[in-house]
């Protein structure tokens, strides 16, 4: 394989790469604006500026081919030199507002000013005033003074999201972004540009003034959106979710992610509406109540139905894990066939970039953990079918709004003589609902999804329930040494009284005499990894942070 030097370290490289892609495979970070990976080259930025040998100028290794025997230098006189020519060219108009900018802390032209540049400007002329707190779109501030014209965001708008939005206008020092005529940036990736911006111009609107990303910890873990299953990380302050950001995972969803999944999935853990601890219905409301006594309700309930009156509803946005245990819990505890969950298809609602029809992060992942009718069982519409027809008269439902789905299911599971619901929160379903517990959200447990791709990845939880401050999950307590006293600072936030869905099912079981011995959602995917073919040699070690693609084509192979 061809190679170059590179700061006297030997780079090997593909033909065809430039001088920064090939330092960037291996770990080297050539100091750089207008470059992105995914994108097309500009070179207007000037920042990559080195010095390659034998050639008389400086070249920029954004767009320099990389050739055998190259000996390239980033740190000569002549590319620092230029270098800080070019930090002060760039920083002569850009407002000194660090203090109060969004982007602080996460800023290249600040980490870049610290490193490479004099830290004194020779220019005492006022500074080019431009337009500030411009309303891009829906989503997006911009603020004129900070940009720095490396034209990401437009490349990003015309070459990712298929759609020409954003251009410059004017020249010279008057240079500026702005829409086309007519237009606005409403792309539903639009919000890509506040992360792909390395300055503080693009700023979202749902975010801004927030919060400092220092005061905040970051969580690796899955958007659950869509079936895509996006890679993202969970932003968190006092126990409470303030953002998502794209995580880089290319057999997934590259560096993107889109508008609704990014500001909409994570309202629900945060929203007033939780379910605060178990619920009884009494004389028709949902009351609180303990937890025993709504295990021992609901084991005297579910004991006097017959097996055939009884249908138990799993969900594509619960994990592998607590579908699992469910599936378990319904043929082994219950004794029952009719298992099945609600699918959560929008036709035409996808697009060919990440956005899929299917709305549910976990459909794969809950039919392969057992989650469908057994030999003469009923598939969900026929569930829904015999509970209008009083055949089935108790439903055990786990983490789904049905009413959300059908407006007519509402008057149907009205004539269930018993409803236990699952659910993390209040919704049109659970005012139905006998007994109400709560449930974790996905950003408050372990688990794992498996995406639309056969992609199965792992959730980390961001947020504390009263459950974890009691007594931590297994991969929890290893945050611990990562985050520090994370954990620690969130004892004074707002805990829900939740449990993962699991960990409920659990205490079922060993209510109705089945003892079930689980102690964290590792076990069980262990367990799982011994009794389901395509999970065999997994652990959550290996399935790691960027997930593992199993074997397998299609959903009729991997029933179990």
């Amino acid at each position: 394989m061809p190679h170059f030097i590179l700061d006297g370290k030997e780079i090997q490289f593909i033909q065809g790469q430039t001088i920064i892609e090939a330092a960037a495979k291996v770990g080297i970070d050539i100091p750089h604006f207008c470059w992105h990976p995914s994108l097309t080259v500009s070179g207007n930025c000037r920042v990559c500026l080195v010095e390659i040998e034998k050639m008389p100028k400086l070249a920029i290794a954004c767009s320099t081919l990389a050739s055998d025997g190259m000996v390239v230098n980033t740190n000569s006189v002549k590319a620092l030199s230029a270098r800080n020519a070019v930090m002060e060219f760039l920083l002569i108009n850009h407002p000194l507002d660090c203090p109060i900018c969004d982007e602080a802390g996460e800023c290249k032209l600040q980490d870049y000013a610290f490193d490479h540049s004099v830290g004194e400007s020779r220019f005492v002329e006022n500074k080019v005033h431009k337009e500030k707190r411009v309303s891009l779109g829906t989503h997006v501030m911009f603020d004129g003074e900070r940009c720095i014209s490396c034209s990401r965001c437009i490349r990003f708008c015309d070459e990712i999201a298929g759609v020409n939005e954003l251009t410059f206008i004017n020249r010279g020092d008057k240079v500026t972004i702005d829409t086309f005529p007519g237009k606005e940036l409403s792309n539903p990736y639009s919000l890509c540009v506040t992360d792909i911006c390395p300055v503080g111009a693009l700023t979202s609107k749902d975010f801004r003034f927030k919060s400092r990303v220092w005061d905040m910890s970051s969580t690796k873990t899955i958007c659950s959106g869509c079936s895509r299953g996006c890679n993202v990380e969970m932003w968190v302050r006092n126990n409470e979710i303030l953002r998502l950001t794209p995580r880089y995972n290319e057999e997934v969803n590259s560096y993107w992610m889109c508008d609704e999944g990014r500001l909409n999935t994570f309202k629900s853990v945060n929203a007033d509406i939780r379910v605060n601890g178990p619920h009884i219905k009494r004389d028709g409301t949902l009351v609180k109540a303990g937890w025993d006594e709504v295990f021992a309700l609901a084991t005297s309930e579910l004991k006097s139905y017959n097996k055939s009156e009884i249908a138990v509803l799993g969900s594509a946005f619960a994990t592998c894990e607590e579908n699992f245990v469910l599936a378990k819990f319904a043929k082994s505890v219950l004794g029952i066939k009719n298992i099945d969950f609600a699918k959560h298809e929008k036709p035409n609602s996808g697009d060919d970039i990440l956005i899929r029809d299917d709305k549910s992060p976990n459909s794969f992942g809950a039919e392969l953990a057992g989650i469908h009718p057994l030999k003469d069982g009923l598939n969900f519409q026929n569930i829904m079918r015999a509970i209008d027809e009083k055949k089935i008269k108790a439903l055990y439902l786990v983490e789904d709004d049905l009413v959300s789905l059908d407006e007519d299911y509402k008057k149907i599971l009205s004539k269930l003589e018993l409803f236990i619901v699952h659910s993390s929160n209040f919704n049109s379903t659970t005012e139905l609902a006998d007994i109400v517990f709560p449930a974790a959200t996905y950003a408050e447990k372990n688990g794992t999804w498996i995406n639309f791709q056969g992609r199965i990845q792992k959730l980390l939880p961001a947020v504390m329930t009263v459950e974890m401050d009691r007594s931590l999950d297994g991969m929890a307590m290893s945050r611990l040494d990562k985050f520090g006293t994370e954990f620690d600072r969130w004892g004074k936030s707002k805990k829900m009284n939740a449990r993962p869905i699991w960990k409920i099912i659990t205490s079922l079981a060993n209510a109705l005499g089945t003892k079930y011995k689980y102690q964290t959602s590792e076990e069980i995917f262990d367990e799982m990894s011994k009794t389901i073919d395509l999970f065999k040699g997994l652990d959550y070690q290996r399935v790691g942070e960027l997930g593992v693609k199993l074997n397998v084509t299609t959903l009729a192979k991997v029933k179990v």
